[in-house]
Order: C-alpha cells, then structure tokens, then sequence
C-alpha cells in the first residue's frame, strides 16, 4: 500500500506539472506569437525544447520546495497530505485556465502544500514562506513593471533614428532569442518545483535520504511533462496575455521577454526564490506597454489578473485542505 500511495502520489506531481506546461506555455510565447514573430506551433515546439532544457540547469529551486516551506511529514499521512496538496493546485490550475485568467501555478502549488500541511497537522516553516514566497510574490510584479519600463525606454532611446519598419523586422527576429530565453527560464523555474515535490515523496516513501540528490530520472520526468503540457498549449491564457492587457509590437514583445526571462534567471540562481513566471512576464509586459502611454494598457483587466494572484494562494490551500480531510476519511 505505501509503494502504490508513492506511485499515486508521484503520478499526480506529473499531472501538475502537464497542467502547469498548458497552463504557463503562454508566459513564454504569447508576446511571440501576438507579435507574429513566431507562428503558434513553432513557438511551441520551440518552448517545448527549452522547457526541458531549462529543467537540467540547477536544482536551488527544487531543494526549497522540498526542505524549505513545510516540515517532512511521514508515512502514510505525509503522503496523503502531499497528494491533497497537488490536487489543490491542479483544480485551481483548471479553473483558472477555463476563465482564462493567467494566474500562478507555482502558488498554486504553494498554497496547496501549506493548506494540506495545516490540515494535516504538519509544522509549516513560515520563514520560508515569508522569505521565498510571499516577499518575492510581491517584489517580483513591481520589478517586472519598472525594468519593463526602463528596457523598452532604453530601446526607444538607442532606435529612435532607426525606420520603423525596419525595427520591427528586426525585433520580430530577435524575439526568437528572447522567446527562448523566456522558455529556458521557465524550465528552470517550473520543473524544479515538481522535482521537490516528487524528491519529497521519495524521503516520505523512504526511497531516498533528504539529502540524496535528486534522481536523474525525476529532473528527466519532470521535465518531459512539462515540455508535453506546454506544446499542448494554453490558448485561452494566450490571448490574455498577447492581446488584452495591449497590443504588443516586435520591439515591445523582446523587451517584455527579455526583462521576464533576466529576472527568473536571478531569482533562481541568486537567490534560489521560486518566482511565479506569470507574475513576472505580466508585471514585464504592463511596463512595456506604459511607455507608449499609461492608459495604453488595459488597466481593468490588469486589475482582474493581480486579483487573481491575490486568492491564488488561499483559494489553492482551501482546496488542498478539503482534499485532505476527504482522504483522511476515506483512506487514511
């Protein structure tokens, strides 16, 4: 019965993450594809490809998930508390993709494990949450915002005598480079926090020490249902983001990814923060847009998004926490 509850357990880490790649493939590519800098499945393919490589480039990530934001919990509860977790975030991801809104899988995720965690009866370790996840939660957006605006204003500087159809051509091209970086950076960000999730259920299942590192097969699972779940595509969220917060253009396209995919690498190699790349790439593109004017961007549908980021987490935990205790009942 623990070998099956492990297998479950791990199983639905894989179905996150698939929901995380649909759900999230709009963060890497919708300025791409608005822009016309790249054709949807091309941009797919290509984010597909660097979500998996971006998986293999550091572990940071994945071990703050796994030690840094709940205590351990053991034995068949434990894995009953991580599975409630999952569920909790996987709902909330479904529900957010159908209305299209480009909430956060990553708290999502969070909000999952710490509301199953307090309804297990297992010690949160607030000072991670409050350090990794809520201070960079709220950091992360306004960082987006004023390097958004501060890129594309160095790029309207340096072009400014250039023709403008020759710019755009330009950009559309570069967007490829940026669109990658965007895809890298999320692989980096997203699978990591799969990857702590499962290397969790290995220490609860007994299967490996805390301190083993994590399996190549696992960063190798991960990071495959990640790169399925993106080519299989979020078009709902896409459009969100391509077109209705504003009308991106090539040069404000590469400037959005350009600042999102800069700061995922930062947050994940400096400070091994697990940052939402939607939060990242909104805040990066409500920046761009506020250079062409301030009322450019929709602000009301801005609005909706960040209140969605706002629930994102409680509603996740509420979820994750229901699910437990129908576990408990019915299993445990």
């Amino acid at each position: 019965m623990d070998t099956f509850a492990l297998i479950v357990t791990i199983g639905v880490a894989l179905g996150f993450t698939y929901t995380n790649g649909f759900h999230d493939s709009a963060n890497a590519i919708a300025t791409s594809v608005s822009t016309r800098a790249l054709t949807p499945r091309a941009a797919l393919a290509m984010a597909a490809v660097m979500n998996l490589a971006g998986a293999f480039l550091g572990s940071g990530v994945a071990h703050t998930v796994s030690k840094g934001l709940i205590e351990t919990p053991d034995g068949s509860k434990g894995m009953g508390i991580l599975f409630a977790a999952l569920v909790g975030a996987i709902i909330w991801n479904l529900v957010t993709w159908y209305f299209g809104l480009p909430s956060s899988s990553s708290h999502a995720l969070f909000g999952g494990m710490v509301g199953a965690a307090l309804a297990g009866g297992t010690d949160v370790i607030w000072s991670g949450v409050v350090d990794k996840i809520i201070i960079p939660m709220f950091l992360s957006p306004v960082v987006g915002l004023i390097v958004g605006y501060l890129v594309m204003c160095i790029i309207l500087w340096l072009f400014r005598r250039t023709n403008p159809h020759k710019a755009k051509r330009g950009f559309r091209i570069a967007q490829t480079v940026s669109a990658a970086g965007m895809a890298l950076g999320h692989g980096l960000q997203d699978a990591q926090k799969t990857m702590g999730i499962v290397v969790m259920a290995l220490v609860i299942g007994d299967v490996q020490s805390a301190d083993a590192p994590i399996p190549v097969w696992v960063k190798l699972v991960c990071a495959l249902m990640l790169s399925l779940g993106t080519y299989a595509g979020g078009w709902r969220i896409m459009r969100t983001l391509g077109r209705k917060i504003i009308e991106l253009d090539p040069p404000q396209g590469f400037a959005a990814e350009t600042t999102g995919a800069g700061i995922m690498f930062a947050t994940a190699f400096l400070f091994k923060a697990p940052i939402s790349t939607t939060h990242v790439i909104t805040s990066a593109i409500m920046g761009v847009g506020a250079t062409k004017r301030v009322n450019a961007v929709r602000w009301g549908v801005a609005r909706n998004i960040i209140l969605g980021w706002f629930i994102t987490m409680p509603a996740a935990g509420v979820v994750a926490a229901v699910s437990f205790w129908i576990v408990d009942l019915a299993v445990l």
